[in-house]
């Protein structure tokens, strides 16, 4: 690549545990001679997925690479972060082949895109593509693709009811932002439950897309890298439920940390995760947790109900042993008092 040359971004999105840090990952262990840079997104200010991926550096990908922005959105905080960290990445030596971005599971792709119309950055940075990431078995569910038959007859009986649900919009605008989609958990999804996700995706595209099926987040780069979309110029062909000037904010959503002392059975933590997240709502769980007599490290991954734990790494001889806990949950959900009762009983 010639300095002359824009540099490739590729965007990726989805919802909150859908897949993307796994995704990413394995972007990074196979670049295929690409010096890879990433920038992570998080919603609430415990860096989990970012430390993560820094865990996973390779020279292709130094440690140093793997930005991460935590506690705001993204396409909110333009001017003030993303600009800013895209610039140095730009002046990273040697300088990267392409950048990946993962977005935070709350963000709407279409600004940030437009954030790519900056003239700090527009000469310099193309976006190579918008990789939307969807878990198969949540999708086959209806979560985020709810009844439109339903929504109109509860919207002709309650004026209030006007606009879909946050979760259906955020789901539906980065279904519609996305050059491809992947559909995560197969496995867990069946066979027919990958059907009804295809369907739902296909109704809700704007456009004929890609849509691949990808377990563990293995899938070849050359499928999703060089699509060469130039996504910043195809804004129109991209639509979101804010195009009409709605102000995008993330009210709906809110965070909380919750630390914990040292757990005595990974077990036992992960089944209050599981009642915690059917009681309450709760989205997403993630973290890091000190489990008593065990010198590695916890790292806990929940969407829903559905709990992964698994050591990643030891401790280091000058770090804290601390069990701390990103809770993400719709801003109506979040009892903070409640979820940390339920987490220490």
């Amino acid at each position: 690549m010639t300095d002359l040359a824009k540099l490739p971004v590729t965007v990726v999105t989805g919802f909150l545990g859908s897949g993307k840090t796994t995704l990413i990952r394995h972007l990074m262990q196979n670049a295929g001679g690409r010096r890879l840079a990433v920038l992570v997104n998080e919603f609430g200010d415990v860096g989990v997925d970012g430390e993560i991926l820094k865990g996973c550096a390779l020279p292709d990908c130094p440690a140093e690479n793997v930005v991460e922005l935590a506690n705001g959105c993204i396409c909110c905080t333009v001017a003030d972060e993303f600009i800013p960290t895209m610039e140095a990445l730009l002046q990273l030596e040697p300088r990267p082949d392409h950048i990946l971005i993962e977005t935070s599971g709350l963000a709407l792709p279409k600004p940030l895109l437009k954030a790519f119309e900056w003239p700090a950055i527009r000469s310099r940075i193309t976006v190579d593509g918008v990789i939307a990431v969807a878990d198969a078995e949540a999708v086959a569910a209806g979560r985020f693709a709810p009844n439109v038959a339903a929504v109109d007859a509860q919207r002709a009986a309650d004026d209030s009811l006007d606009h879909e649900t946050p979760l259906s919009e955020v789901f539906e605008d980065q279904i519609a932002c996305a050059d491809i989609v992947l559909l995560t958990k197969p496995d867990l999804a069946g066979p027919e439950g990958v059907a009804a996700a295809r369907a739902a995706v296909e109704a809700e595209a704007p456009r004929k897309l890609p849509v691949v099926e990808v377990t563990e987040g293995a899938v070849d780069p050359r499928v999703i890298l060089g699509l060469g979309a130039a996504a910043e110029d195809d804004l129109d062909a991209r639509p979101s439920h804010h195009d009409n000037g709605a102000e995008h904010d993330h009210d709906e959503f809110e965070s909380v940390v919750i630390e914990l002392p040292e757990q005595d059975a990974p077990e036992a933590l992960a089944a209050r995760i599981e009642a915690l997240a059917r009681s309450q709502n709760i989205l997403r769980v993630k973290g890091h947790v000190a489990v008593a007599g065990k010198p590695m490290r916890l790292l806990v991954q929940a969407v829903g109900a559905r709990v992964r734990h698994q050591f990643d790494r030891p401790w280091a001889p000058d770090e804290t042993r601390s069990t701390r806990l990103v809770v993400i949950a719709e801003h109506d959900d979040i009892d903070e008092g409640a979820i940390r009762a339920a987490l220490s009983a």
